[in-house]
């Protein structure tokens, strides 16, 4: 057995190790249930120094310049991303803002409004800054709970159900500021919480450290697909092949038989139709739109349908199984390009600013790898307009961009190798990923066993 598995298997074996405490009373709590003998319950209001606040509840101006302002965004894996701030402020509005609640360090964060409605971060700096209404503020009472251990206890599974109970759903999910300071908290003896945060500040470290490690991996794992994939599209997958500049910047040299071709003159590309707004039915027909194109990939989510007459009527805008899609609007995201592949034999019909490629002498698989291809990425990114509201591309520009072009039988042996090594690479992201969510999965186990007295820290 590797030297990780076993870190990881003595990690996911800690809780096995801990035992019982010796008497449990009931917490009346139903979703507690019982408690140590000598631990206690009260509500969030008789544990802090000052009473739950929150941020103000207008909206201030955002300068590019100030005090930095954050919101419920900025609340991310327990701490507060300042790089998610939604701006600055004016030293005047801080200042006017600080005479309701101004950040010191150790208060406890609670996002109580939008779809993060639950997350907690703990303040860790002295720096000035500002938070708007989405955040609750709780600000620990030493001489009744230490922060640490509130900040443990917040991040349990029990106190994120005891959230849900008190959700309240407008256009979003929120908890109001009554509900929070009346919401029941879990209190041991100090000089226990005090043991209690010490153990689960250092083993939650030692778990955090072993995720950072698997998402390390994945990102490598990324790199080398990449590697791989920019490799064989622009260089083939014989290493001893007589290579020739291909006499395109982007591309940079080819092997020597291959050929070069613009990929419109590989296939068609067909723009989508503009639909009214008497086109659209409840059911029927499905219409792919911008939403609809992610980075490889169709997400159905957002769907919108039309008649099977519309479709037999607009037969020059159906999409077909193996077409290539592309969003001509908001091309690039994050995580790549807008756009897939067609894997369905559905009835489908191509929305405006989405354009359809369809290949004619090259191998759809081959583009389809083109596309994921660094050097590739690149030439398209630089066609792309920014001037608008929103990016754009043309189809026209794209079927501009020359590509290397195999001959039939080589994009195939490069295709099938490709799907081999990518493959290969998925199934061990894959695993990675699994494991990556049982840590996330037992720390959280660990963390609400520990803080809910179901379990006892031995020295």
């Amino acid at each position: 057995m590797s030297k990780n598995k076993k870190t990881i298997n003595s990690q996911l074996s800690i809780i096995n190790s801990l035992k019982p405490y010796p008497e449990y009373k009931d917490s009346w709590v139903e979703w507690i249930g019982e408690i140590p003998e000598h631990w206690e319950v009260l509500p969030i209001k008789r544990i802090v120094s000052t009473p739950v606040t929150d941020g103000p509840h207008e909206t201030p101006e955002i300068l590019l310049d100030g005090i930095p302002f954050i919101s419920a965004e900025a609340i991310k894996n327990d701490r507060i991303d300042f790089s998610k701030k939604r701006g600055f402020i004016s030293i005047e509005n801080h200042q006017r803002y600080s005479k309701k609640y101004k950040p010191v360090k150790g208060d406890l964060f609670l996002v109580k409004s939008g779809a993060t409605t639950g997350n907690i971060a703990i303040v860790e700096t002295d720096e000035e800054f500002n938070i708007w209404s989405p955040l609750a503020v709780i600000r620990s009472n030493p001489k009744k709970v230490i922060t640490r251990f509130m900040f443990h206890f917040l991040k349990s599974k029990n106190f994120f159900q005891s959230i849900e109970l008190g959700w309240n759903f407008g256009t979003q999910q929120n908890i109001g500021m009554g509900i929070i300071e009346n919401l029941p908290a879990i209190i041991p003896p100090i000089k226990e919480q005090t043991k209690i945060a010490a153990y689960l500040d250092r083993k939650t470290a030692e778990i955090d450290e072993l995720i950072a490690r698997k998402q390390r991996l994945l990102e490598l794992y990324e790199e080398e697909k990449t590697a791989i994939i920019n490799q064989a599209v622009t260089k083939g997958i014989n290493p001893d092949v007589k290579m020739k500049d291909s006499g395109i910047e982007w591309l940079g040299e080819i092997p020597e038989h291959w050929d070069v071709l613009r990929l419109k003159y590989g296939g068609q590309f067909i723009n989508g139709y503009s639909f009214k707004s008497i086109d659209f039915a409840e059911s029927g027909v499905r219409i792919l739109k911008i939403s609809n194109i992610q980075h490889m990939r169709l997400d159905w989510t957002d769907s919108s349908f039309t008649s099977k007459k519309n479709y037999e009527k607009l037969s020059d805008f159906q999409v077909f199984r193996n077409d290539l899609v592309f969003a001509l609007t908001r091309p690039i995201i994050s995580t790549g390009i807008k756009a897939a592949m067609i894997d369905t034999d559905d009835n489908i019909l191509i929305n405006q600013r989405n354009s359809i490629f369809r290949t004619s002498k090259i191998e759809t698989n081959w583009i389809y790898y083109i596309l994921l291809c660094k050097q590739f990425l690149n030439k398209f990114y630089s066609l792309i307009d920014k001037t608008g509201q929103q990016p754009n591309i043309s189809s026209n520009d794209i079927g501009n961009i020359a590509v290397p072009i195999p001959n039939k039988k080589e994009q195939k042996d490069i295709v099938t190798h490709l799907q081999k090594e990518t493959t290969r690479i998925n199934t061990k992201a894959q695993k990675t990923k699994k494991l990556i969510e049982l840590l996330k999965e037992y720390r959280t186990a660990l963390i609400s066993e520990v803080v809910t007295g179901k379990l006892i820290i031995d020295n």
